[in-house]
């Protein structure tokens, strides 16, 4: 089939590079004839435009039917509201033309600013509408801060989100959910019983995370300090000072232990962060990564951790590296009340989940490091290939191009 996706993240921003490419790589393989419009954000375009470009033509010289077509405009920032306007109108305006080239079947868009484009697409042209919403985005929104409803101009946003958060849902051929909490959300909503939703989490190429692809470790010191990590951005929904108050709880029993974050982001924050928590900055590292380098990071921790907000909007939350972790062959310590980590938790062996942040449940979390160390890396790994595989995700979206065909 002839697809448009349109992403209003970029190819060369992290999670273009884990959440968009592998999967689009893939259908191409499997026939399906792709272009991409994505939304690239200067500083991370010149960083990684000719990354993106080799990887693209790499496909194309090992697969010449399996081309896939990258198409972008440029992100505009500021001002808020009226910048992503502009940026709509820009989608808009280049997704229309390439229609007139290609004549696509489908219109995949990733989630709500693109899918303003899919919905109009599909009363102008009678395209295929295909919903991936990736979580509540209006909600997340305001519980990340970002819009705040005391603000006529947010709160005008925020309800005109709401009310075609609801058109997409029933103009959609079919939805994508990160998780089974926000398909039973969205279904529990009167009038939407019925709507056809595929949930399909943030899933890994577990051919890149594979601890057995690295090379082989010498032998394992039983003097070696613990050291957890921590993969990926810092703010917004992942807490910083909860994360640094667990390994402030953690040094009590293992006052050598060492603390990894394997991020992109300033480290400023972080060592401000635990300084103001007088814990010790020698111990504490902070590394920046592009995608091919974060296995190897990764393998030199014991145990990886990451706290979310748990808000109403991340019931629809499916953190990235939480399939990349398990890949690796790691146990993860994370928190309750967030997309499907109560069932995965109580279904698989992935380490521990905290009910809350308070000492005592710290403590408790500290307490099971030894415990989940134990669990072999080869049983973590096969819960990532089970749940979050690429190949799975890659054949339910395959799965739901076929039924709305």
């Amino acid at each position: 089939m002839k697809i448009l996706y349109l992403s209003y993240d970029g190819m060369t921003d992290p999670l273009g590079q884990s959440q968009v490419l592998p999967y689009l790589l893939e259908l191409s393989k499997m026939g399906h004839q792709i272009t991409l419009l994505s939304t690239e954000k200067e500083a991370n375009f010149a960083l990684r435009h000719q990354t993106i470009q080799n990887l693209l033509t790499e496909h194309q010289a090992n697969h010449p039917e399996a081309a896939i077509d990258w198409q972008y405009i440029t992100y505009t920032k500021k001002p808020p509201v009226l910048s992503t306007l502009k940026d709509i109108m820009q989608l808009r305006k280049k997704a229309r033309q390439l229609h007139q080239q290609k004549q696509f079947d489908i219109i995949h868009c990733r989630s709500y600013v693109t899918s303003l484009i899919g919905l109009g697409m599909k009363k102008k042209y009678g395209t295929k509408f295909v919903f991936d919403m990736r979580g509540f985005w209006a909600d997340e929104r305001v519980d990340g801060g970002l819009w705040n409803l005391g603000n006529p101009l947010f709160r005008g946003v925020y309800n005109y989100f709401k009310k075609k958060e609801k058109q997409f849902l029933t103009a959609a051929d079919y939805t994508i959910s990160l998780t089974e909490n926000a398909k039973q959300e969205i279904q529990n909503w009167p009038g939407f019983r019925q709507t056809k939703i595929e949930v399909i989490p943030c899933c890994v190429d577990t051919q890149l995370f594979d601890y057995n692809a690295l090379p082989s470790p010498t032998m394992a010191d039983p003097l070696k300090p613990i050291t957890i990590s921590y993969l990926g951005s810092i703010g917004t929904w992942y807490m910083l000072e909860e994360m640094l108050a667990f390994y402030q709880r953690l040094l009590k029993a293992a006052p050598a232990a060492r603390f990894m974050f394997i991020t992109t982001e300033p480290a400023e924050a972080i060592y401000q962060q635990a300084e103001k928590m007088e814990l010790p900055a020698h111990q504490i590292s902070v590394q920046k990564a592009e995608r091919k380098q974060v296995p190897g990071l990764l393998a030199q921790s014991d145990v990886s951790i990451f706290f979310i907000k748990p808000y109403y909007s991340k019931k629809a939350s499916s953190a990235t590296k939480m399939g990349e972790i398990l890949a690796m062959g790691i146990p993860i310590i994370a928190n309750a009340n967030v997309g499907d980590h109560d069932f995965l938790f109580e279904k698989y062996s992935c380490g521990v989940l905290v009910d809350g942040f308070d000492e005592a449940l710290l403590d408790k979390a500290v307490a099971q490091i030894k415990e989940m160390q134990r669990i072999a890396p080869q049983d973590l790994r096969n819960v990532a290939i089970e749940y979050y595989s690429l190949k799975k995700g890659v054949n339910l979206y395959a799965k739901v191009y076929e039924q709305v065909k």
